[in-house]
């Protein structure tokens, strides 16, 4: 029998206070007022000197307290504020004895970890204040307190449950504004049900997504899932403290707070004890894994060691205007690190003369400059050469073989002759793929940078849910039967000999003889070129997910072999498109797709340089009228640093639907180092790659992203024998062993499984109509279950081009039906949603489960809200420019002629924010459009109450279970109603009453439903 939840907090209490420098129980910590006493004490404690004896008085604490409210108003400002300066977070206080004047206390400090001024406490079962009359008392489980601050929650549920179960319930909690107070400070959530455990860093509750769910794993690699083993590794002292000090990063750009994935976290600490050996070596993370991030903290660590002077992290000019320079930007705005992308050298040269230690992020070209000055004869024996020959410097290359080449580092180590390098890569250089000698120079990533220090390979990646897997299609165009007649018709040997060689070898003895006899390769010709505008405007509306909600379909890029062949592409598109040959039904799912790009490097002084400078002008031009930009090629780099942020869609804007792009065409630039988690596809007309670039290029697609996108999508169109012996080599090469976890399952294999789930579902409840009459509560979890799996699997199928070929009545079933099944089964989930306290049997199915692919979707509630969100100003904005969007008008007047109710309610906000934007700076739209709902839902309650004469929790009782066709039993007051009501019989009074709940249920619901 599972253990009760109760029994579960006292494990992990006591798991948290046993030993040696561990948490201290606060049994008395229970509500408001004893967390805001604590914190006082605590604050009284630490400032002893800085109060000069006299702790801080009710006047004082009043002003503290109205300070820290404003501090804890949301995770990200109260994690601006947690990092302070030099790690100390501190408060300032005007005295009330004036002659004392402005002090500033300390409050918590990320230099004293374990020690010093640090307090470490956990409280549970804390009653959250209710906000008014109508408000719901809710109790935390457990809470771990750093110096009297809530700084890591735990929510527990028993095995009984799934831990998602207590994910939603933070959600919940959070929506209905009880992280707020102090409580406004939690940094982390932890969820479990004693058997599965995750964390994620704390967000309001509308941003909580449960993709970025974590799981620990230990220095192997290792899941580590027990809630007791889980705090023993991450929720003990020091680690717990180090999660939030030292292994989280704010993210300026997106007003994030991220906290490291556990590899990340061994990664930095194996880097920190290679560096105290004095030893150098690399870190091999899988591609999207997130290593620059990885590689900023290890950077970041690095400066706090006393042994090493400067630590450089190292960037290629011509990545200046990609992700990792800009991501650094967003990372060290509230950290002690120096992004240098200016072009004076000089300032960089102070930065190495000077005595601080501090972390550069500089260019090779810029560290090229300095040392050929300074091997010059007239300054080689100078002070600031020999000063600059002794530094002890830690390098730190992302995309460790790109940015820094054998030669470039030889000449480095021989300048900086103390020097460490830590190499971060996804895509190591093995023997078996090593570079071509030249002369004693390295060819593998070991022989460059020493040994791997920390490994997390593609496949514990998706063990993990770090990444995705690959689904990969071969659509080429020239089939075996062709391939086959044309090495017949060059002599490349018979019909019947051909085929039975193998496929590798076949495939390139006649496409070698294709070439040899034509002159030209068999895929450079607009026919093939044609069939694949054709596969990609009209075969893969299920791979672009384009009948998801506006705004969240899927985009991609296409990569070719030549600049040439890319504007060919660009140009073939634009004619499909201009000649109306988008199929209707692609049309219908999204008016406007494909919105359509194209970037390459512009050369000035080579041979094609003016036909490709004036191919871009016009590609430029169709850009600025599409989004209503001015690039020209004076201003390429701007244009690709809004290319990428387009793709990207990390900033709200484009969030929204008419600032989107479908796909850019490449040939190599967004293959290495480039981070969109909308990109899903990867369309590929281009002989194979190395096996570093395979991985590269496939990786740009499996970063995790909502719900539905479940593998990188990768589509071949030629040479598909040699490109799947390629592939499956380089995904055997990095993925240590086997490529079976790393790729999607067949069509055929789906196909099957969604059969059988079609043959359950109708087993259980042959028609949607049959699901009322499942009243046992195991059939209704059964069906459950059974839809649940149905719409999964629907959602898995829809990416394959097969699937676009089927028809639903192949499987017995039509859309509408589907939509039947899927209203019967929301109605069973209310109802399993009921508790149960005589209830033997757990619930076996994942009730917060959220249906993705069988529901009828209008206009959708969370994409007008990302609309209106994207114009809500940030916290420190101080400023708004005026506000007109007629897309978001028109999307609550459409939202009017289904939910009337919410849209008067979005509406209502929408119109107040454009009046007056600033009043809503910070906030999170979604939580004050819940807050504007639950408001209208008391008052008409209440209203209710007053005039019916009812008992308010038997009202909130039949809104939560009532159904349609149910029987209402209502308690009232008749003889209280008839005091202001004369003439109205009990009769009529009662049946009019019920009829007025039921009334009232009906104007409540739309506002719930969304």
């Amino acid at each position: 029998m599972a253990q009760s939840e109760a029994v579960m907090e006292r494990d992990l209490i006591r798991q948290l206070t046993q030993d040696v420098s561990q948490w201290t129980y606060r049994k008395d910590i229970r509500d408001e007022a004893s967390l805001w006493a604590n914190f006082r004490d605590k604050l009284n404690q630490n400032n002893q000197a800085a109060l000069d004896g006299e702790p801080i008085t009710d006047t004082e604490f009043h002003q503290i307290r109205e300070y820290m409210l404003d501090v804890a108003k949301s995770p990200y400002k109260a994690a601006l504020w947690l990092a302070g300066e030099n790690g100390e977070a501190v408060i300032p206080l005007t005295r009330e004895d004036a002659s004392k004047g402005t002090i500033h206390l300390m409050a918590v400090s990320n230099r004293e970890i374990a020690g010093g001024r640090s307090s470490y406490e956990v409280i549970n079962q804390f009653v959250s204040d209710k906000q008014d009359a109508d408000d719901r008392e809710r109790r935390f489980d457990v809470t771990l307190l750093i110096n009297g601050l809530p700084m890591i929650h735990i929510e527990l549920k028993n095995q009984e449950h799934p831990f998602m179960d207590a994910f939603h319930q933070i959600k919940k909690y959070s929506l209905e504004g009880k992280f707020r107070g102090l409580f406004g400070m939690v940094q982390m959530f932890v969820v479990s049900n004693g058997s599965n455990t995750r964390y994620i860093a704390a967000d309001t509750g509308s941003n909580l997504n449960e993709k970025f769910l974590t799981a620990w794993v230990n220095q192997q690699n290792e899941p580590v899932e027990n809630y007791l083993e889980f705090a023993r590794e991450v929720l003990r002292i020091p680690a717990a403290h180090e999660m939030i000090g030292h292994y989280s990063v704010i993210d300026a750009e997106r007003h994030k707070l991220i906290l490291l994935r556990p590899y990340q976290v061994h990664a930095i600490e194996a880097v920190k004890r290679a560096s105290a050996r004095q030893e150098s070596g690399f870190v091999w993370h899988t591609t999207g894994s997130g290593k620059t991030l990885t590689s900023y903290t290890v950077a970041k660590n690095l400066s706090l060691i006393p042994g090493i002077d400067k630590t450089i992290f190292l960037i290629d000019r011509k990545d200046l205007d990609q992700q990792t320079s800009l991501a650094f930007k967003a990372y060290a705005e509230n950290d002690s690190i120096d992004v240098d992308d200016t072009d004076n050298v000089h300032e960089l040269l102070q930065k190495l003369k000077n005595k601080d230690r501090l972390v550069i992020v500089t260019t090779i070209q810029k560290l090229q400059i300095i040392m050929k000055r300074y091997n010059a004869e007239v300054k080689r024996d100078s002070p600031t050469a020999k000063r600059f020959h002794g530094l002890c410097i830690a390098f730190v290359v992302d995309e460790c073989h790109r940015t820094v080449t054998p030669e470039t580092q030889r000449e480095l180590q021989k300048f900086f002759c103390h020097s460490l390098w830590y190499g971060f890569t996804g895509t190591p250089i093995f023997d078996e793929n090593k570079r071509q000698r030249k002369g004693d120079l390295a060819r593998t990533t070991e022989a460059l940078y020493g040994p791997c220090l920390h490994n997390y390979t593609i496949k514990e990646a998706l063990q993990n849910k770090a990444v995705l897997g690959f689904q990969i299609d071969y659509k080429d165009s020239l089939s075996e039967d062709t391939i086959l007649t044309i090495g017949e018709q060059l002599g490349a040997g018979s019909y019947t000999a051909l085929a039975g060689q193998d496929a590798v070898v076949r495939e390139r003895s006649v496409l070698q003889a294709f070439y040899k006899n034509e002159g030209e390769d068999a895929y450079d010709n607009d026919e093939h070129r044609r069939g694949v505008v054709e596969y990609i405007l009209n075969k893969t509306a299920g791979k672009f997910r384009l009948q998801a909600p506006q705004g969240e379909a899927y985009e991609a890029i296409l990569t070719v072999p030549s600049i040439a062949i890319a504007q060919k592409y660009y140009t073939l598109f634009q004619q499909y498109i201009a000649e109306g040959k988008i199929a209707a039904s692609v049309r219908e799912k999204c008016v406007d797709f494909p919105k359509i790009a194209i970037t390459y490097t512009v050369t000035e002084n080579e041979e094609d340089s003016i036909a490709n400078q004036q191919a871009m002008k016009a590609s430029l031009n169709d850009y600025n009228a599409m989004f209503g930009t001015k690039f020209g090629l004076d201003s390429l780099m701007a244009y690709n640093t809004n290319l990428n942020d387009r793709l990207a869609r990390k900033k709200g804007r484009y969030k929204q639907r008419k600032e989107q792009l479908d796909l850019v065409i490449v040939v190599d630039r967004l293959l290495t180092g480039f981070d969109a988690p909308p990109c899903a596809i990867l369309f590929v007309d281009r002989p194979p790659m190395a096996p570093q670039n395979i991985i590269q290029a496939f990786s740009r697609t499996n970063r995790i992203y909502d719900k539905s996108k479940r593998y990188g999508m990768i589509v071949i169109f030629q040479r598909s024998a040699e490109y799947k012996e390629a592939v499956d080599g380089a995904l055997l090469l990095y993925s240590h062993g086997g490529t079976n976890e790393v790729s999607a399952p067949a069509f055929a294999e789906l196909e099957k499984e969604f059969r059988k789930a079609l043959n359950e579902l109708k087993s259980l409840a042959p028609t949607p109509e049959n699901v009322d009459a499942l009243t046992d509560r195991s059939a209704m979890q059964k069906f459950a279950k059974a839809f649940q799996k149905v719409d999964r699997l629907s959602g898995e199928l829809q990416v394959y081009q097969e699937w676009e070929d089927h028809d639903l009545s192949e499987y017995g079933v039509h859309k509408e039906m589907l939509n039947d099944y899927s209203g019967k089964y929301r109605n069973v989930i209310e109802e399993l949603r009921k508790s149960k306290e005589d209830e033997d049997e757990p619930i076996a199915i994942d009730i917060g489960y959220e249906l993705e692919n069988i529901t009828s979707v209008t206009i959708d509630y969370r994409y007008i809200l990302s609309l209106i969100q994207s114009y809500m100003p940030e916290e420190d904005v101080l400023i708004a420019a005026p506000i007109e969007d007629e897309a978001i008008d028109n999307h609550i007047t459409k939202l009017r002629e289904t939910n009337p109710a919410l849209a008067d309610v979005i509406g209502g906000f929408w119109e107040d924010m454009k009046q007056d934007p600033i009043k809503y700076k910070g906030l999170d739209a979604r939580t004050v459009i819940e807050m504007r709902i639950e408001e209208i839902v008391a008052n008409q309650i209440n209203d209710f109450t007053e005039e019916w004469c009812a008992r308010k929790k038997d009202v909130l009782a039949i809104l939560d279970t009532f159904r349609k066709g149910d029987k209402v039993s209502l308690v009232t007051d008749y003889d209280a109603y008839k005091q202001k009501h004369e003439g109205v019989s009990k009769l009529k009074y009662n049946r009019n009453a019920k009829e007025a709940v039921i009334e009232l249920i009906e104007k409540i619901r739309p506002l719930r439903e969304k």
